[in-house]
């Protein structure tokens, strides 16, 4: 397989004899991985821009990250996304991680090049892009909450601060953790309480708190619950809620968002963003925006 973006120009479409020896190859590591709406997005994108390229999920347990990436390696996979929990891992396994990699620890792509493997994080400009993108929504000067402390928190935390964000606040149940959130956001971060959402702009659910089949710290079905036992009092006209949970596609914090007023959008977005800007690492290439969507919305349609 070639070392260099773009190429592999698929010839005639994926008709009979496809995949071939030539074709390149990514793919996605987590665990547990089945539930990836990543191959979907990618290949969507790969067929409609006419190249001969696959993507594929891989299930890497949790301790054998480095033997995946020398795999990678070894076998000439072009490019890797890194979903859950080896974001942090990953960072630490490949030859060169890039500023945004290294502030976070953690990273979410590794393009190949010859033999070095070259470590990324989309996540934060992922974002970004879906607010301006897709809502139209700039950031700069507007005061923001994150709920969550974990590592999409500090992605969403940075990339807000870079955007010139008056203030990012964030809510977490682990002191230490929400600190270090803050402190990524510079002098525009601060540690904040749930209360707090009263006064935000944007109000960032970055917990798994309303994903289907998640399980709250209490036991009981977290789908059922909104982050930090937010009043949705606390809501209303003139806010933008944005849940990074997009299974259900509504969730109990879009509800409650949406019946006090506020504009309230699923994570869906954000997920497009980051795996297209992936697609460019990889190829060289513009992704297809469109055309990942509508595969996406269709494949959630297919599960719901």
């Amino acid at each position: 397989m070639a070392a260099e973006p773009g190429g592999g120009r698929a010839k005639g479409g994926r008709a009979s004899g496809w995949p071939r020896p030539s074709t390149r190859v990514a793919g996605v590591i987590g665990d547990p991985i089945r539930h990836s709406l990543s191959p979907v997005l990618h290949n969507a994108a790969f067929a409609a821009a006419g190249l001969d390229w696959v993507y594929l999920a891989f299930h890497v347990s949790e301790g054998t990250v480095p033997a995946a990436l020398s795999g990678m390696r070894a076998l000439g996979i072009d490019g890797l996304s890194v979903t859950m929990p080896h974001k942090t891992a990953a960072a630490a396994a490949i030859d060169r991680v890039s500023p945004v990699g290294k502030k976070l620890g953690a990273i979410n792509t590794v393009t190949r090049r010859g033999r070095q493997l070259l470590g990324d994080s989309t996540d934060g400009d992922g974002f970004l892009a879906a607010l301006r993108h897709d809502e139209g929504w700039d950031p700069a000067g507007r005061d923001v909450v994150v709920l969550g402390s974990g590592g999409v928190a500090r992605a969403v935390s940075l990339a807000l601060a870079g955007a010139g964000a008056a203030s990012i606040a964030i809510v977490g149940r682990r002191a230490r953790m929400a600190k270090a959130t803050a402190g990524l956001a510079g002098r525009f971060g601060r540690v904040a309480a749930i209360e707090e959402v009263s006064g935000a702009d944007l109000i960032v659910n970055a917990t798994p708190v309303g994903m289907a089949g998640i399980v709250n710290l209490h036991g009981s079905p977290a789908g059922r619950s909104l982050p930090f036992d937010l009043d949705p009092a606390r809501l209303g006209s003139g806010q933008l809620v944005v849940d990074l949970i997009y299974t259900p596609a509504v969730t109990p914090l879009m509800e409650a968002a949406r019946s006090r007023g506020a504009h309230a959008v699923s994570g869906l977005g954000m997920l497009i963003h980051q795996a297209a800007l992936q697609f460019r690492l990889w190829t060289g290439e513009e992704a297809p925006l469109e055309v990942m969507s509508a595969a996406a919305v269709a494949a959630l349609s297919h599960r719901a």
